[in-house]
């Protein structure tokens, strides 16, 4: 037991917001769980300021305070917020600055990806405070830290300034180069220019000029290396900067004693290597400019994301419209749209009428019809006429702004797999420069004549081919070109984890009304009962529904109005979820909805027993009317498959995955939509709450189940699910809730965003393989395990060309991506071969 009376220690002291807290034991709770973990001095709750102030006996364990305050059953507020981050070459400088910002006081987390060079951090107070502290810590490690969010245009021109630095220093670097190799080289091929150089020059003012050259190459163009390496390597922390600086350095400065003091040297080990230190600096530049360059193209989804929106508005100022700056614009201002103009941001029409090209959201070539009362987004382009509308979403809470950030979001995450890379590069520098102080001794003690030298050469051949940047860059650029390029076929990825966990999953789980179907139902069918009238009945069930929000009673009042029926007004109404409505009309109770709710009210519906089985093989969805509790007419509605719906179920199968369907209708419903689309599993009679329960059941047999959904009562469905999809023009509610947003509105996305997902995943596999295998087969060659028995070594030159190669080579790969075309299915029964469906519902 801590003794809380006694003076503090001079500890870390956190402040942690804390939510749930609703009285005074929820205070005693949660100050007695944090006190028990090890390493914190004392805890004092607030219950009005919903904060708790944490004192550490030493260093703090903030990580186990916050799962600690998690199970109790309370949530910590933490804010989530991005720095931008310079200077980082490969997956060790990655580790690094994650470790120096873990440690900052308040930070719960923080993750860096090297592609977007940037760096996401959960913290528990975004105040200057904090930000300074982080900034600190990432300067301290030593990179440079700057604001993460910037204009499109200023991170494309910061990019070409990078390419246009790189492009000068490789053209210094490579023509100072090309005397030294040309000569050097050329005269270990051509024994006559040997003879010519030595007769002619001789040897020192020979290797004089290859000094000058060499030196301004190393501390010229190459001395962007030694600005980020020494530092690393005095802080005991190396990096790829400091393996080319070792590299490139040994083989200069052993040549510079063999030039000007070779007395120093054992005899016959007088060589110079000017021309392998120049290569290597020049070698290393052409590697990075070309991943420079390739970098750019990387991020190209989110640079033409941001060219989407528009740069001005024209709204209404006294009685005249003028022209504004885009983020001068404010919720309620009217704006006018000309034809052609690009919509400036999301909102609803007040006058006037156009067509609006759409496809930057929905990916439909065909402009969309618009008039008074329709939304428009911000970004799309206007075609033809001009309206007016009111502005309702701008700046962050504008549809556009909401994608780029998704896009921005799973560009910058990090995949589960990508822990491997993390656990091996942490120690993977350290332990080549070791493997390169191994084989310099080895060959030094063990080696043939001139040992010197073989020593020197292959230990910087080591150190110079095992660069981990094609390991740090091989998850990364694959899921910042992969979502990019979802994004471009209308598939947003909220989070990264769930472009892994779709290349998993077996069963595609989709709700039936506003997923496979428009969502809008129609009325087909209305069977009256002896005593009562067709058009009593109707304009007494369109009374009754018009206060629900149902499609289904949509579809009634609609049809109630085309027959020309006047539609009295109800006095009460109620809605029973999952069963159907009550409603008191002209002084008679009207009770609407499926069997079970009849069932329940103890009314016999026996009579439309063969109606209502005929009608449920032709997917129309019966119900039933009741007025004052006696069965007064049988009623069908069938809501119209989306024309895209077939194709997209036979691209699923198409992918191997086996399509169920979840659904309120009742079994013979149900069964008649799945042997028309070729669904493979049925899951019928299901409640709004029951969509948990179903997926649960999808799960028997450790299946991975992804659910597409679009309404409110799918958010708790799509939570559940492995993969949870929403179609994206449904609710916001159900966008929230997932993990992936198809904002094309038909399921095509979800093959798609499937078929994407694995593309992606079998690049990062092709880059991870390529990374260490590339390392783990060269090492060996590098450090001279093949000399004993073919004489073969391997070059620093060839050492650094084959690093640059390896980064180019990840680059490239993940650029493969851009291509990506989905899954196209052909006629479903064609596609599928599945005759009869799997039945089940929740009863069985």
């Amino acid at each position: 037991m801590k003794d809380f009376t006694s003076a503090p220690p001079s500890g870390t002291i956190d402040s942690i917001s804390i939510l749930g807290m609703t009285c005074a034991s929820c205070v005693g709770r949660v100050e007695r769980a944090i006190a028990k973990v090890p390493g914190v001095f004392s805890a004092s709750v607030n219950l009005a300021t919903e904060r708790a102030e944490v004192r550490y006996d030493a260093e703090p364990v903030r990580e186990a305070v916050v799962a600690a305050i998690r199970k109790t059953g309370y949530e910590v507020e933490a804010t989530t917020m991005e720095v931008g981050i310079e200077g980082m070459t490969c997956a060790s400088c990655v580790g690094r600055v994650e470790k120096a910002i873990a440690v900052v006081p308040g930070v719960l987390s923080a993750s860096v990806n090297l592609a977007t060079e940037r760096a996401t951090i959960k913290v528990l107070d975004a105040g200057p405070e904090m930000v300074g502290a982080i900034e600190s810590a990432i300067r301290g490690a030593g990179y440079a830290p700057h604001a993460a969010r910037v204009d499109a245009t200023d991170k494309a021109v910061a990019r070409e300034e990078e390419q246009r630095r790189l492009k000068r220093d490789l053209l210094i670097a490579g023509g100072l180069t090309l005397p030294i190799f040309l000569l050097e080289m050329g005269s270990h091929l051509i024994p006559a220019l040997h003879h010519w150089l030595a007769m002619t020059i001789g040897r020192t003012p020979l290797y004089i000029f290859y000094f000058v050259l060499a030196t301004i190459v190393q501390f010229g163009p190459g001395l962007r290396f030694y600005k980020k390496g020494l530092p690393a390597l005095a802080r005991l922390a190396p990096d790829m900067n400091s393996l080319v600086v070792l590299g490139s350095s040994a083989a200069w400065a052993y040549s510079v004693v063999a030039t000007f003091a070779p007395g120093l040297l054992p005899q016959g080990t007088a060589n110079v290597y000017f021309e392998a230190s120049a290569v290597i600096v020049t070698l290393i530049l052409l590697g990075r400019f070309l991943e420079a360059k390739a970098k750019g193209r990387t991020s190209e989804a989110i640079s033409r994301l941001m060219g989407l929106q528009a740069k001005t508005a024209r709204i209404l100022r006294g009685a005249d419209f003028v022209e504004v700056a885009l983020d001068t614009v404010e919720p309620e201002d009217v704006v006018q749209v000309r034809p052609g103009d690009r919509i400036p941001v999301d909102g609803t029409v007040l006058t006037g009428s156009s067509f609006v090209d759409e496809a930057m959201i929905t990916g439909e070539p065909v402009p969309v019809a618009k008039s008074e009362g329709s939304s428009v987004t911000g970004g799309t382009i206007n075609k033809t006429g001009s309206f007016t509308y009111r502005a309702e979403k701008v700046g962050a809470d504008m549809m556009l702004s909401q994608i780029i950030r998704m896009v921005e979001s799973a560009q910058g995450a990090k995949l589960p797999i990508q822990a491997l890379v993390d656990r091996v590069t942490a120690w993977f520098v350290p332990a080549v420069m070791a493997a390169a102080a191994l084989t310099f001794g080895v060959w030094w003690i063990w080696g043939p004549d001139p040992a010197m030298t073989f020593a020197l050469v292959n230990a910087v051949a080591v150190l110079i081919i095992a660069c981990p940047c094609a390991m740090g860059l091989a998850t990364p650029t694959s899921i910042m070109v992969g979502t990019g390029r979802a994004a471009e076929l209308g598939v947003l990825f909220r989070n990264g984890e769930a472009l892994q966990s779709l290349t998993s999953v077996g069963v595609v789980a989709l709700d039936k009304t506003g997923t496979l179907t428009e969502g809008r139902p129609l009325l087909t069918d209305l069977v009256v009962s002896a005593g009562f009238t067709r058009s009593d009945i109707l304009a007494l069930v369109a009374a009754a529904e018009a206060s629900s929000e149902h499609p289904v009673a949509t579809a009634i009042v609609e049809a109630a109005r085309s027959e020309g029926l006047i539609v009295p007004e109800a006095g009460t109404f109620e809605a029973i979820p999952g069963y159907g409505i009550r409603a008191m009309v002209n002084d008679r109770r009207i009770e609407v909805g499926a069997d079970r709710f009849m069932t329940s009210l103890g009314v016999d519906i026996a009579q439309f027993a063969d109606q209502a089985a005929d009608l449920g093989t032709k997917a129309r969805t019966p119900l039933y009317v009741a007025v004052e509790g006696q069965l007064a007419a049988l009623i069908a509605v069938a809501d119209p498959i989306k024309a895209s719906t077939p194709s997209a179920i036979a691209a699923l199968h198409h992918l191997g995955l086996r399509v169920a369907m979840i659904t309120g209708d009742n079994r013979r419903t149900a069964e008649a939509i799945a042997a028309e689309l070729g669904i493979d599993e049925i899951v019928a009679e299901v409640l709004p709450e029951g969509k948990v329960a179903a997926i649960k059941a999808l799960r028997a047999g450790g299946r991975s189940v992804a659910f597409v959904g679009d309404g409110i009562n799918d958010a708790p469905a799509l939570a559940e699910a492995d993969v949870g999809l929403a179609v994206g023009t449904g609710t916001d509610v159900a966008i929230e809730s997932a993990d992936v947003v198809l904002m094309g509105g038909d399921l095509t996305g979800v093959s798609k965003a499937i078929g994407l997902s694995r593309a992606t995943m079998r690049n990062i596999r092709q880059n991870l393989f390529w990374a260490f295998a590339y390392n783990a087969a060269l090492i060996p060659v590098a450090a001279g395990v093949l000399y004993p028995v073919s004489g073969t070594l391997l070059s620093p030159m060839l050492a650094a060309g084959a690093m640059a190669l390896s980064s180019v080579f990840v680059l490239g790969n993940a650029l493969r991506l851009k291509r990506f075309a989905p899954a196209v299915g052909s006629s479903p029964r064609a596609a599928m071969g599945h005759p009869v469906a799997q039945r089940t519902s929740l009863t069985d």
